[in-house]
């Protein structure tokens, strides 16, 4: 019987005994149970952290939701408030900008008065002689330049300061047009956060998210803002509609008292076109008794010349009678009675002679006086004539200050003409 045997090596380590191993298998079971039990904690305490991370996310999330939406309602708020002062700032341009033309057309109307008075003024500076007076018509038409000057300058002065509110008000509009702008971009953009969650695609890590922007401003600077525009938007309303009625009754102010003032004009002409009438029916009257008293003259004149050759044959008649008995001879030829009685006729003759051609000189005298006041009744009598086309002119011109191109109605010419000539008394000059 053979045996075999095995040759056996062993690793050239330390070998440990079965205690070691036993006490070995021992610690890596409890360090195994004590993993077990870590492990255990662990995932309890991570189920318990993913619960209130998971709740305390779901809270914020809300809460910022919340604010988002009670963000988006101030700024809608805001924006409401805003776009009222807006919608009133519109109103108030749109009102002052009425105003500010319909002033402005009462303006430019001026400038047709002013021309046409002009022009009634050099007309009645064409008057001749006498007539070119100082009159009280003068003196009204020329208050009535005066008023409608004035009011071009108001008129002027208020319109330039409607412009100039409407150029504050305009800044004041482009401002809060901005901030609705402005406003309706925020509450979109944070309506489109609002709108996005955590299954949306465009959502990203971002580096420092929560870094101030360039350019912010803290809650209390938004809102002084805000109330700062609103409070200066206010502040150009509040004398706006001052503006406005200072435009309304500076306009009905001045169309009154040039409306007061064209009426007195017009009847101060109407009074002098009467007075001047009056005074050329005089003079026609008094021209037609100097002609009566002319021809009378003249027939005293051919009277008197007529008696004055009567007178001359008797002086004639006497003269001869006294030099032919200047022809008798001797003693006969004496200073008798009857010499002296031919005398005295001959002187009586000669001082009738002298006193009939005295009067005829005094007669002739006073016809070339009457000659010459005729003249200058005449003179005088164009120089009205004149002067009463002149005012009658005036007065037809005046008439189209009440076109309604003037803010008044319009006229009747020919029923106006009638009632001139009716004023005036003109029918009698025409006949």
């Amino acid at each position: 019987m053979v045996f075999q045997s095995v040759g056996t090596k062993e690793k050239p380590l330390a070998h440990i005994s079965l205690t070691d191993w036993n006490a070995r298998v021992g610690r890596l079971g409890n360090v195994a149970d004590a993993r077990r039990a870590d492990t255990f904690s662990i995932r309890n305490s991570s189920r318990v952290l993913i619960n209130e991370t998971r709740i305390e996310g779901v809270w914020a999330n809300r809460e910022s939701n919340e604010a988002l939406t009670d963000r988006i309602e101030e700024l809608n708020s805001w924006r409401k408030i805003i776009s009222k002062t807006l919608q009133r700032l519109e109103n108030e341009i749109h009102t002052l900008q009425q105003e500010k033309f319909l002033t402005e057309r009462v303006l430019d109307a001026l400038e047709g008065p002013i021309a046409l008075i002009g022009e009634v003024l050099s007309m009645r500076d064409g008057r001749l002689g006498a007539e070119l007076t100082y009159d009280e018509a003068d003196k009204e038409i020329k208050n009535e330049l005066y008023i409608l000057e004035n009011n071009q300058r108001l008129l002027a002065d208020r319109c330039q300061n409607a412009w100039k509110k409407l150029k504050r008000l305009e800044d004041v509009r482009a401002k809060i047009r901005v901030e609705i702008e402005s406003k309706d971009e925020a509450m979109q953009l944070d309506r489109e956060q609002l709108a996005i969650n955590r299954n949306s695609s465009n959502i990203s890590f971002k580096p420092d998210s929560q870094r101030y922007p360039r350019n912010c401003c803290t809650y209390g600077g938004w809102l002084e803002n805000v109330k700062n525009i609103k409070q200066m938007a206010e502040n150009e309303l509040a004398d706006t509609s001052a503006i406005r009625e200072a435009l309304f009754v500076c306009r009905e102010k001045a169309r009154s008292i040039l409306k007061a003032q064209q009426e007195q004009t017009e009847y101060t002409l109407r009074k002098r076109i009467f007075e001047t009438q009056r005074a050329h029916n005089e003079l026609e009257w008094q021209k037609t008794k100097m002609k009566e008293e002319m021809e009378k003259a003249i027939c005293a004149m051919r009277i008197l010349d007529a008696d004055l050759q009567e007178k001359a044959a008797d002086l004639k008649l006497a003269e001869s009678r006294l030099e032919n008995r200047a022809l008798r001879r001797g003693r006969e030829l004496c200073l008798d009675y009857a010499h002296f009685t031919l005398c005295q006729e001959v002187d009586k003759l000669r001082g009738i002679r002298q006193c009939l051609i005295d009067k005829i000189d005094e007669s002739k005298a006073n016809f070339n006086l009457l000659t010459s006041h005729a003249q200058k009744i005449d003179v005088d009598l164009e120089n009205k004539r004149q002067s009463l086309m002149a005012d009658t002119r005036a007065l037809e011109l005046r008439q189209r200050l009440q076109d309604e191109e003037f803010g008044i109605k319009l006229y009747n010419p020919s029923a106006q003409t009638d009632r001139n000539i009716e004023l005036t008394h003109m029918e009698s000059f025409s006949k």
